[in-house]
């Protein structure tokens, strides 16, 4: 699986958010058999005037609806932000196999928080793995707070 390419077509996703003047967070779900992207989503919490509207909840409920399943293990998220909390529920809820995500979230960043969550039984608990092209998604999410207060 080409990660670089995943997380690319991810900040894609995030740069269409960025100009429609939502939190710049981006995203694609990748089927692990075919390495093809299943969806591509953006953050439409503003667009939408939902607070649950985040990249990921998107991915989410588009392919369960697409495919008509309720569960993605056969599928990997790469996405510009570490998932909340409300995120990282769901991701482990349909149990998506694979998280890659860009810039770290000190503040509302769930998946490393709830890793010890994921240690008790009966979770599903993905592999995740942090920080890829971190400096090009933190670049984003900083230049939107600096837009955002000019």
């Amino acid at each position: 699986m080409n990660v670089d390419y995943f997380m690319q077509q991810a900040i894609i996703e995030a740069k269409k958010a960025f100009h429609l003047k939502e939190f710049p967070v981006g995203g694609v779900l990748v089927d692990n058999i075919s390495n093809k992207i299943v969806a591509r989503s953006h953050n439409t919490v503003n667009k939408d005037n939902n607070a649950t509207k985040h990249c990921e909840l998107n991915l989410i409920n588009d392919t369960c609806d697409k495919f008509k399943i309720k569960y993605l293990d056969n599928m990997t998220l790469f996405v510009t932000l570490e998932p909340c909390t409300m995120c990282a529920s769901a991701i482990s809820e349909v149990h998506v196999k694979n998280i890659y995500f860009g810039a770290y979230d000190e503040k509302n960043g769930g998946i490393e928080k709830l890793r010890i969550a994921f240690q008790r039984k009966n979770i599903f608990i993905p592999n995740v793995y942090g920080g890829i092209m971190e400096q090009e998604c933190s670049n984003l999410l900083k230049n939107f707070f600096i837009n955002k207060n000019d």
